[in-house]
C-alpha cells in the first residue's frame, strides 16, 4: 500500500491542472483529485501495467470523474466570451448565480518552481482554459488528452472508453472551435518573466499613484478589461482610462498592492484603504502581457478564490 502512494503521488499536479482545465474550477478540481485517488486506491489490485501505463490509468480515473460532475454542474467562462461589450461608464451589473471560471495559484501547480511535474503554463492560462469552457465535455477532454497531454490517440480512446474514430472527430470539432475563436493563434512570443514582473511593477507603481494615464502607456491599443462576477466588459484603453478613473473616484487612492503568480501568468492582490483604518481585500487581478503591453486585465472579486490564494481579508496600514 505504500509502495502505490508512492508511486502515484508524482502525477498529483499534473491530475489537478488536467481537472481544473476541464472545470474551470480551483476548488472542484482539488475536489477531483481527491476523489481520483481515492478511486485508484480502492482499484490498486485490478490496475494491470500490461494494458496501461499508470499515468494514462490514472487520467482515465480523473477524466471519467470530471465528465461525471460536468452532468451537473454549468461551465464557466468569462464575461468577455459570453456576455455584449458594454461602455467603460455603464453601471456595474452582477451575473447573479453564473458560475465564472476561476483562476488557480501557480503554487498549487509547482510553476515556476524545479519540484513537481513540469506543466507548460500556456495550457493553464486563462484565455485557453476559458476557450475550453466553450466546447463540449468530451471535446475538451479529447483536445486536453490529445494537445495538451501528448496521448496517443489510442490512449486517449481508452481514457474516454471510446474508439479511435470518435476521439479523433471530437478533437477536430474541438480545434476548429479554438480556430474560430483565434485561441490557438495567440501563441505569440511572450517577453520574459522578468520583462514581464517588471512590466507589472511599473503598472503597480502608477497604480498606488492613482495615474491612470500612467497605467494607459502601459497597456496594448486592444486590451480587454473584465470583472466577473460582474458582467461588464470592454476594450481599448480610453476606456480603460474611464473605468480607472471611476474606480480612484469611487474607491479612493490609497491602496496596497502585493504581487499574485495565477495560471502562469502575474497579477497583484487590490486592498483599498477602508473606514476602519485598515487595507481591505478588494480585488485580485491576472495580468495578460505582451510585447505590446497589458493586453487583458481579469479581475476578480470573490471570497472562494481570495481563499484559494491565501489573501488576508485585510492588513493594517
Amino acid at each position: 500500500m505504500v509502495e502505490f502512494d508512492r508511486q502515484i503521488e508524482p502525477f498529483q499536479q499534473e491530475l489537478l491542472a488536467h481537472c481544473y482545465r476541464i472545470l474551470g474550477s480551483v476548488h472542484d478540481a482539488e475536489d477531483l483529485v481527491q476523489e481520483t485517488y481515492l478511486r485508484a486506491w480502492r482499484a490498486r489490485d485490478a490496475y494491470d501495467p500490461s494494458r496501461a501505463t499508470l499515468r494514462t490509468w490514472l487520467h482515465r480515473i480523473a477524466t471519467n470523474a470530471c465528465l461525471t460532475a460536468l452532468e451537473t454542474r454549468r461551465r464557466r467562462p468569462l464575461p468577455a466570451g459570453t456576455v455584449t461589450e458594454r461602455l467603460a461608464t455603464d453601471p456595474l451589473v452582477h451575473g447573479g448565480e453564473a458560475a465564472w471560471l476561476q483562476p488557480i495559484p501557480d503554487s498549487l501547480l509547482h510553476l515556476g518552481s524545479s519540484t513537481g511535474v513540469a506543466i507548460d503554463p500556456s495550457s493553464v492560462r486563462l484565455a485557453f482554459v476559458a476557450a475550453l469552457q466553450h466546447l463540449s465535455a468530451r471535446q475538451r477532454a479529447a483536445l486536453i488528452l490529445r494537445d495538451v497531454l501528448a496521448f496517443s490517440a489510442v490512449e486517449a480512446a481508452d481514457v474516454l472508453d471510446a474508439s479511435v474514430a470518435s476521439v479523433n472527430s471530437a478533437l477536430q470539432r474541438a480545434r476548429a472551435r479554438l480556430n474560430e475563436a483565434g485561441v490557438l493563434e495567440e501563441e505569440i512570443a511572450e517577453p520574459s518573466q522578468a520583462e514581464q514582473r517588471a512590466l507589472v511593477d511599473r503598472y503597480m507603481k502608477a497604480f498606488q499613484a492613482a495615474d491612470v494615464e500612467g497605467l494607459k502607456k502601459l497597456l496594448s491599443d486592444d486590451v480587454i478589461m473584465e470583472m466577473p462576477p460582474m458582467l461588464n466588459w470592454f476594450t481599448g484603453r480610453e476606456k480603460y482610462g474611464q473605468f480607472m478613473d471611476w474606480v480612484f473616484a469611487e474607491a479612493g487612492a490609497n491602496w496596497h498592492l502585493t504581487h499574485v503568480a495565477a495560471n502562469g501568468q502575474p497579477g497583484m492582490a487590490a486592498y483599498r484603504l477602508g473606514d476602519s483604518g485598515a487595507f481591505e481585500l478588494h480585488t485580485l487581478q491576472v495580468f495578460t502581457v505582451t510585447a505590446s503591453g497589458i493586453s487583458r486585465n481579469t479581475v476578480f472579486q470573490d471570497t472562494e478564490i481570495f481563499a484559494a490564494f491565501n489573501l488576508a481579508p485585510r492588513i493594517e496600514a
